[in-house]
């Protein structure tokens, strides 16, 4: 890889500011943190900011239930936040809010920008207004009855039960969920900023790379739907900043929300002195910019957000990376079940530092979701970073302080240091890629190979023997080098373990040091770096995160349905579209690789289907063969990294182990339909 010098700038989506950090926002923090730790590792410029999203209607309201201001309920969650993402070990070069001076000035700016290049028009909307809070109601502080299905309790942009998509003047019998008045129509000027203008930029930034190839063709959709003016305005009263020459007018959120990232690295700018903001944010800049972001945002950053800077005279990221969602063993994070857990409630019971090798361990640069299985995260951290790599040390460092004045030895054989060093451009590519699993597979295979090296000299028998004595020290010192080599490669994942590391050696682990000769070198007495973890800790940590429904006149559900209740009612003609069919299991495996995934070969009386289903946690491939189970046969071919899949198998339980694949009584025959 290229060692000339870079200058980046990266920044994570801003997480929204009436509420903690949990589990779920902590991936993207992480692995925005491990890809910058790992550019200044080799020595480039680069810049991690990021920022509160402090604006909005929620904000307001929930200030007003606390009966404090917006901007005391903003600071306090701020402060909250910031603590949060320090004992993660998130390096921000700089963490601000977009309720800041910076950010008010960019925001008047680029929309000043926009209407003098002719991308802001003007015109009067309708809207539904609250009479009792004399305020107008975003869509989703409308709700009542859905008209298309007529479930009641919908909210004023989409229906939960039917997934209709409407306005919410379309809604029957709409109250408003500020105040539960009857909101009444009233007119209203607003500003729309002209998406359509920047169609044809859009759809060739799109797919220049700047996107994954899969968010690129999601986009698609959009544009053969056609691209819409955007609202960007919302009227008194709201907690924002207000529109230049338009009293009672602010900024829709978001709107100044991205531009909080340029604000964030403008305030940095300023307290630094030595940092150039339109270095890296003029349209002929050099720099690089990066955004990494959830896909549940991916609208607004890969099609207003360029359209925008463009629309002003800035210049567009050079790529906007999106990652998934977290589960938890299996499913959606649940407040009932405990696995909606917060960072604090985390961090008051584990080594944040096991969470960092963890996502690390199962990140990759596509938009798959991640799923966290408790039991797997502890055996996998217990395996590799204590088993594995501190082991390493705890195994050897004693005998060097103890029998070798604390020195090192010259290196005579370094064959395998240099093997270890011939993977660091690998190393490299998979984080500059974001592939962090394989770098972590990579890294833990040399981990084996190097904890082998030591179980196979016995260095604990060597010292026994006067005449053995310096071959000890060669397999000590050779053993120490190989730690030395692989925390280098982890310190952009473990940067607590990784200070640790260099008190213990005396020395600063650098990409450049890699090869370095430590012959002779002083270490220091070396003391217990991580602790294996138990069980009982994490299960503690999930009691601690449940949150009881208070008793209700409701009769008390207990069971499954507790943790997973009954889902919204469908129509038949719904149920009607699975082709749901019994199949004989007629062949399975295991899929090399995968943690999860099982590969069957289903026999459906004539027509064979390969699926994958992620059962491999509940079942042995050689217990199902020859079984019957259920399929949903209909299901469109999904391409997944290890082959095509072209069904699914129905399975029943929770996850990880409780899990229970359908089984037909006998009679059925592959082939038969399921009604």
């Amino acid at each position: 890889m290229a060692d000339t010098q870079r200058k980046i700038l990266a920044t994570y989506a801003l997480p929204y500011a009436n509420g903690s950090i949990h589990l779920g926002h902590m991936l993207g923090f992480i692995k925005t943190d491990i890809w910058t730790r790992y550019q200044k590792l080799r020595g480039h410029e680069c810049h991690f900011v990021c920022a509160d999203d402090a604006h909005g209607t929620p904000i307001m309201l929930k200030a007003q239930q606390m009966g404090i201001k917006p901007e005391e309920m903003i600071a306090a969650v701020q402060k909250e936040h910031e603590q949060d993402f320090a004992d993660f070990r998130i390096a921000f070069d700089n963490y601000h809010t977009t309720h800041s001076e910076e950010n008010k000035a960019l925001a008047s700016e680029i929309y000043l920008k926009l209407k003098e290049n002719g991308y802001i028009k003007t015109r009067t909307i309708s809207q539904l207004f609250d009479p009792e809070k004399s305020m107008f109601l975003p869509d989703r502080f409308v709700k009542g009855t859905c008209p298309k299905c007529k479930a009641e309790e919908q909210y004023g942009d989409n229906c939960d039960v039917c997934s209709a998509t409407y306005s919410p003047t379309d809604l029957i019998n709409p109250k408003s969920a500020v105040s539960g008045a009857t909101p009444v129509m009233k007119d209203t000027e607003h500003f729309f900023f002209d998406l359509p203008a920047f169609e044809d930029m859009l759809k060739e930034w799109t797919h220049s790379g700047s996107l994954q190839q899969e968010m690129a063709n999601k986009l698609n959709e959009w544009f053969e739907q056609g691209l819409q003016q955007w609202d960007i305005t919302r009227d008194a009263p709201y907690f924002g900043f207000e529109i230049p020459d338009a009293e009672g007018k602010y900024f829709y959120v978001w709107l100044d929300a991205p531009i909080g990232y340029m604000g964030s690295f403008k305030n940095l700018c300023d307290k630094r002195g030595d940092l150039n903001f339109n270095e890296f944010w003029k349209q002929d800049s050099d720099a690089e910019v990066y955004h990494f972001i959830g896909k549940d945002i991916m609208y607004f950053h890969s099609l207003f957000w360029p359209a925008m800077l463009k629309g002003s005279g800035y210049r567009q990221p050079n790529n906007v990376y999106v990652h998934g969602f977290v589960t938890v063993n299996g499913a959606k994070m649940s407040k009932s079940k405990g696995t909606f857990i917060k960072a604090r409630t985390y961090l008051e019971h584990l080594d944040p530092e096991y969470l960092r090798y963890y996502y690390a361990a199962k990140l990759n640069s596509r938009i798959d979701d991640l799923d966290l299985n408790l039991e797997d995260f502890a055996q996998r951290v217990n395996s590799d970073l204590v088993g594995k790599l501190v082991n390493l040390a705890s195994r050897t460092a004693g005998f060097i302080k103890k029998r070798f004045d604390g020195k090192l030895a010259a290196i005579e054989d370094k064959t395998l240091i240099e093997q270890f060093i011939a993977k660091k451009d690998a190393i490299a590519e998979s984080y500059e890629a974001r592939e962090f699993g394989k770098a972590m597979r990579d890294i833990m295979a040399l981990a084996d190979i190097a904890n082998a090296y030591v179980a196979e000299m016995e260095p604990w028998k060597l010292v026994k023997e006067e005449d053995k004595l310096p071959l000890a020290h060669q397999v000590c010192s050779t053993a120490l080098n190989l730690f030395r080599i692989l925390v280098t490669y982890l310190k952009p994942v473990l940067p607590r373990l990784s200070q640790d590391v260099e008190a213990f050696m005396n020395i600063e682990l650098t990409w450049g040091s890699l090869d370095a000769d430590f012959a002779n070198h002083e270490i220091n007495a070396f003391k217990p770096m991580m602790q294996r973890i138990e069980m009982d800790k994490v299960n503690t940590m999930v009691e601690a995160s449940k949150e009881h429904l208070e008793a209700t006149n409701k009769p008390q559900v207990t069971g499954p349905l507790a943790d997973d209740p009954i889902s919204d009612t469908i129509e038949f003609n719904d149920f009607a579209k699975l082709d749901l069919r019994i199949a004989k299991i007629a062949k399975a495996e295991h899929v090399e690789g995968a943690d999860k995934l099982l590969k069957f070969q289903l026999d459906l009386g004539g027509e064979t289907k390969q699926v994958f289903a992620g059962i491999k946690s509940a079942y042995n491939p050689e217990d199902l063969e020859g079984k019957l189970t259920v399929m949903v046969a209909n299901l469109a071919p999904r391409k997944m990294k290890f082959g095509i899949s072209e069904g699914m198998v129905l399975a029943a339980g929770p996850g990880g182990k409780d899990l229970w694949i359908l089984e037909p009584h006998e009679g059925a025959q592959p082939g038969m339909r399921v009604k």
